[in-house]
């Protein structure tokens, strides 16, 4: 008989957890979620801790006829700060590579009860409660940054930020299109913990 002290365990749910892993968006093919299908990943992952109904973040979709634009942008923002190649294909690869990305911009709220840090905190949330709804859903799914998106002037043209707005993550989704690559090493646990003294 369950023991009423102790929680009801979603067994399914946590080996999920403790089993998922991100593959690199660049291995990322066709098919991507449909639009109703990634509204449905979206209603999931936007039950995130949104700090007294602030809401400190928004979402730009980036279909695959966008890609080509912001890897356009990027290249033309990497000439224009005087990068070299190596400059201008980090900033166009995820661009020219992607399928369907998430840019989600943390858009922090004047408060006086909610410090910014925790408005960023609650992008930050969202960007991985995206990943872990897309990867719950079947798809393949990775949190990336990269230079241009922590440039304001690209990240003004490429998503219409605006005063203190910054993109706290583009999260591709897609299908894998090759056989999932092994899992990373994990964190000591023993090494990162301590337990507060009484």
């Amino acid at each position: 008989m369950p023991d009423p002290a102790q929680p009801t365990a979603n067994q399914a749910a946590f080996d999920f957890l403790l089993t998922r892993h991100s593959n690199p968006a660049k291995l990322y093919k066709g098919p991507v979620p449909t639009r109703d299908a990634l509204l449905a990943i979206l209603t999931a992952a936007t039950r995130v801790p949104d700090h007294g109904k602030l809401e400190p973040w928004r979402l730009v979709v980036i279909e695959k006829p966008a890609m080509t634009r912001l890897a356009d942008l990027a290249e033309a923002r990497a000439r224009e700060l005087g990068g070299d190649a190596e400059k201008i294909a980090k900033g166009r690869g995820q661009y020219d590579l992607g399928q369907l990305a998430v840019a989600v911009i943390a858009s922090p709220k004047a408060s006086d009860k909610i410090p910014a840090s925790e408005q960023m905190l609650s992008a930050g949330a969202l960007c991985f409660a995206i990943v872990l709804s897309a990867s719950a859903a079947g798809w393949s799914a990775n949190w990336l940054s990269g230079w241009p998106s922590q440039d304001a002037d690209f990240a003004a043209r490429a998503f219409g930020c605006t005063g203190n707005e910054t993109v706290a993550g583009i999260i591709h989704i897609g299908t894998l299109g090759t056989a999932p690559l092994p899992d990373r090493p994990r964190p000591d646990l023993a090494r990162l913990i301590t337990w507060a003294p009484a």
